[in-house]
């Protein structure tokens, strides 16, 4: 026996099958290396021969990847394909798939499946087995990030980014604490259409079509079908229109839809915690918009102290429904995307963040290299968060600015082509949004008030403004100028500016707005 065959045996938990021939890894050297208990391994293979239900009990998310013998990663491999089509999987069901395995033959052939199962005391500990398999994998992965944190630390032949390493360094760690494997294996075809039956699942449990988190907004749901997972949503407009509002009201709906989970329950959590990146506003400006919003009274009012007793009440009472809210507000000035994403990982992995809003894109810094050219720095801003996206795996909201171009045509409705410094904003969105206020134009063109002394045109001319003006007040557009996975159009909204606050319109008022 070799040193390293006596030295995983030491090391085999109560259980392990001491008489059992086991493979000797991917060499003796690396075995020595890196963290690993083969004969753990052919104990636990062992145990799911002989009791195949030992898979549904498990508590552990073991996958075939973790096994640290690549003979026994094929065993469980199989083992697994076998159960989920609801065959037994057992040596004599396992033989003729490695009757040509050329690792086996070395250990006697298909003989081996059977000695896995001879002696049956790991199904006495088959979940500490599989929790010290996967515990040992996760350790293994750790290693290969400490050992390419060094090699990147060391090399210095193409840039000398600290910074850059760091914030990968951590992005790898993340991974392994999230029990990810550090590669970028491909995902199975079954499993991407298990996932999307999931989604068409939750969509028909929520009775409106809802399939990601809600926006709390009916008419905006009704033509996204909320906030999906992955996806960076860009919203947009010119200042006044009322990005920030919007931004805040969607954050406030998503964190309070679930807590209405957490009291409630349900089969699918249409909400989740959010942090809300404010690069523009201070953490109780935000604060104060939220609860001027949230207890319909004017912020200007607020701040100010010109409360009524009612006012207070109402105050108060929102104070109180937001003390619990999982809403976490982040405004660091100047940040860069680095450093964002490394702060979004982290209360991630704290909160379990479910929404993630950005406002706004352009005081996000670069990573300095693209400093000389805007549009450049632009784009790998947009990259980064698309990526922060897909690497946690929820919605991510910009907001972003509109350039003047806007201003200088009669139909101020915004386009795609308007997006400030674009760059890659409209190839990495999978929705771009604007926000449309037509009564914020039409103020400003208002004619003159008509008097005493004016003339029949100019009374004319104000009642025609004012007529169009009560028209559109209060009525706002949510144009879906991109979305990837449906179709682009317009979504009707009801603004209230004194609290800065938007409502959806029921369905039946649609058309009043113009809208289908």
């Amino acid at each position: 026996m070799s040193d390293t065959d006596m030295m995983i045996r030491d090391n085999a938990p109560m259980g392990a099958p001491s008489s059992l021939p086991v493979p000797t890894g991917s060499g003796e050297t690396q075995a020595r290396a890196l963290p690993s208990n083969i004969e753990a391994e052919a104990a636990f293979l062992g145990a799911v021969l002989i009791d195949n239900r030992v898979i549904e009990e498990l508590r552990t998310p073991l996958r075939p990847d973790h096994f640290f013998e690549a003979l026994h990663e094929r065993i469980y491999e199989r083992i697994l394909t076998l159960v989920e089509r609801n065959a037994t999987a057992s040596p004599v069901t396992l033989k003729p798939y490695f009757e040509a395995d050329e690792a086996l033959a070395q250990l006697g052939g298909t003989t081996y499946l059977a000695r896995l199962t001879a002696d049956g005391q790991g199904l006495l500990a088959a979940s500490q087995l599989a929790s010290q398999i996967y515990d040992l994998a996760l350790l293994r992965e750790l290693v290969s990030v400490g050992r390419g944190l060094v090699e990147g630390a060391l090399d210095t032949s193409e840039d000398v980014a600290p910074m850059e390493k760091i914030a990968q360094a951590e992005a790898d760690l993340f991974r392994v604490a999230e029990g990810a494997s550090t590669g970028s294996d491909a995902v199975d075809f079954k499993d991407a259409a298990l996932a999307a039956i999931k989604m068409a699942e939750a969509a028909m449990q929520s009775g409106g079509g809802l399939s990601g988190k809600t926006s709390g907004l009916a008419s905006i749901d009704d033509k996204t079908s909320g906030l999906h997972e992955s996806d960076l949503i860009i919203l947009a407009g010119r200042p006044g229109m009322g990005k920030t509002s919007l931004a805040t009201n969607i954050a406030f709906n998503c964190a309070e839809e679930h807590l209405r989970f957490q009291a409630d329950g349900g089969d699918y959590n249409y909400g989740g915690p959010t942090v809300f990146f404010s690069l523009e506003m201070s953490a109780d400006q935000l604060a104060t918009r939220i609860l001027a919003e949230q207890a319909e009274i004017s912020s200007e009012n607020l701040r100010s102290g010109k409360l009524t007793r009612e006012e207070f009440q109402k105050l108060s009472f929102a104070s109180q429904r937001l003390a619990e809210l999982p809403l976490f507000i982040d405004d660091t000035p100047a940040l860069t995307i680095s450093a964002l994403r490394t702060r979004a990982r982290r209360l991630k992995r704290r909160h379990d963040i479910g929404l993630i809003v950005v406002d706004y894109l352009q005081l996000l810094q670069g990573s300095g290299r693209a400093n000389d050219n805007r549009v450049n720095e632009i784009s790998e801003i947009s990259r980064g968060l698309k990526t922060l996206a897909k690497e946690l795996s929820v919605p991510v909201i910009a907001l972003s600015q509109l350039s003047r171009a806007v201003e200088q045509r009669d139909d101020k409705k915004p386009m795609l082509s308007d997006l400030r410094e674009s760059g890659s904003i409209e190839q990495d969105a999978d929705m771009v949004w604007f926000i449309f206020r037509a009564d914020y134009y039409h103020e400003a063109i208002r004619p003159e008030m008509p008097n005493e002394n004016s003339g029949a045109d100019t009374t004319e001319k104000y009642r025609a403004w004012e007529e169009k003006y009560l028209e559109l007040k209060n009525r706002a557009t949510l144009i879906v100028a991109k979305q990837r996975h449906g179709s682009t159009g317009n979504v009707p909204l009801h603004f209230q500016p004194e609290f800065t606050k938007f409502t959806s319109p029921n369905r039946k008022d649609y058309s009043d707005y113009g809208y289908e």
